[in-house]
């Protein structure tokens, strides 16, 4: 059978989801299934596009293909490239607040983070008074706007960063081979799509026992309803710091978490589910930006994670998650951050927030559907670009 490989790699998939260490009952194999089903439709769409002679960028995650704790606040897009062969990416700036871009080698392994050849954001290139910019990516290239290929460079990885979801508005990309313009590619054959059957199929595998090993290495080691000092994100990205952890609470238990708002254009929290991967960020207020969140006259930001509703502003929400990953970002940093800079937490009961809250402020059911009412359209509106 044409997809024999294919199906293999679904059943070997299944298996690892099913013999995940972290399910403890029968929604976690549930949500598993869902993960996987992801996972099956964002290796066939990366299988389909890994062409490094005539690349195009692709949504390398989005709402149904997620994965690596993906940050509901970035699009990411990606591209196949060749080390020995001159790109040229040409673009509009959007208004987003961040935007980068990384060159990775073929290292992901469930023990590796990706090789991170080079990393920059926009701010190193030049971009013309309408937004639009033309880089270059190729062996030996300098000068401005021009990036060498390192010999191993396989992907460039493009983050675009969103702070305020209902006033920014994200750019256009589009990727050409240098000596490849105004060519096609060659017709399909049997040779060809068999090939990429077998691709997406290692690719499906690779991708769930990596995601699940790399959680379980830089969180699940570290102490339970704890964060991390700030510290550089794994990987390479430029100029990005997180606070990484994860928690484990009751339906009366709420973690408060305590931020200073710093000098960082972009500033987010967010939960992930033990699948390593957002939760449902459309149609709950499972993560909150600086300008999303209410900030206390301190200059705090204090996030309260509980299943119950708090009744204040800053709630995030849980959805039935009494386990779960929480990360802190800072981006487009032009400092190292310390640990003034970090987080504070706190596990206390749901009925005593009132008292322990300095700035405690509760908001009504109405004012909470509004604020769900707006993030789903800016959502939405996002997703369309």
């Amino acid at each position: 059978m044409f997809t024999q490989p294919f199906a293999d790699a679904v059943a070997q998939a299944e298996r690892i989801v099913a013999e995940a260490p972290h399910i403890r009952g029968e929604q976690d194999l549930i949500e598993g299934y869902d993960y996987l089903a992801g996972g099956i439709r964002a290796s066939i769409q990366m299988a389909w596009a890994y062409d490094r002679d005539f690349p195009y960028f692709v949504r390398s995650t989005g709402p149904y293909t997620k994965m690596g704790l993906d940050n509901p606040d970035t699009l990411y897009f990606h591209a196949w490239l060749r080390d020995d062969a001159e790109y040229v990416v040409t673009g509009r700036r959007g208004s987003t607040t961040d935007l980068s871009f990384q060159i990775l080698d073929g290292s992901y392994s469930p023990v590796n983070v990706p090789g991170s050849l080079a990393a920059f954001d926009d701010r190193e290139i030049g971009i013309a008074a309408d937004g639009s910019f033309e880089i270059r990516f190729g062996p030996g290239l300098t000068g401005r706007n021009a990036f060498p290929l390192a010999p191993g460079s396989v992907m460039l990885v493009v983050r675009e960063v969103f702070s305020d979801w209902s006033s920014e508005r994200p750019g256009m990309l589009r990727i050409h081979r240098a000596d490849r313009l105004g060519a096609g590619p060659a017709p399909l054959t049997r040779e060809i799509l068999a090939r990429r059957y077998a691709v997406a199929g290692k690719m499906l595998v690779g991708r769930v026992r990596t995601f699940l090993a790399f959680a379980e290495r830089f969180y699940l080691n570290l102490p339970v309803n704890t964060l991390t000092t700030p510290r550089p994100t794994p990987g390479g990205l430029a100029t990005q710091y997180s606070s990484a952890g994860h928690y484990e609470l009751d339906d009366e238990q709420a973690m408060v978490v305590t931020v200073p708002v710093s000098d960082a254009p972009y500033q987010g929290l967010q939960l992930g589910s033990m699948w390593y991967v957002s939760l449902d960020y459309h149609h709950h207020q499972t993560s909150l930006t600086v300008p999303q969140a209410r900030v206390d006259p301190d200059g705090m930001i204090r996030y309260v994670i509980s299943e119950r509703d708090p009744g204040v502003a800053n709630w995030i929400e849980r959805t039935g998650h009494d386990r779960g990953y929480v990360q802190l970002r800072w981006q487009r940093l032009s400092r190292a951050l310390t640990e003034a800079d970090g987080p504070r937490v706190d596990v206390v009961a749901v009925d005593d927030l009132p008292k322990q809250l300095p700035y405690y402020e509760p908001i009504g059911p109405e004012s909470w559907r509004e604020r769900i009412a707006a993030r789903q359209a800016a959502t939405a509106a996002r997703m369309l670009g």
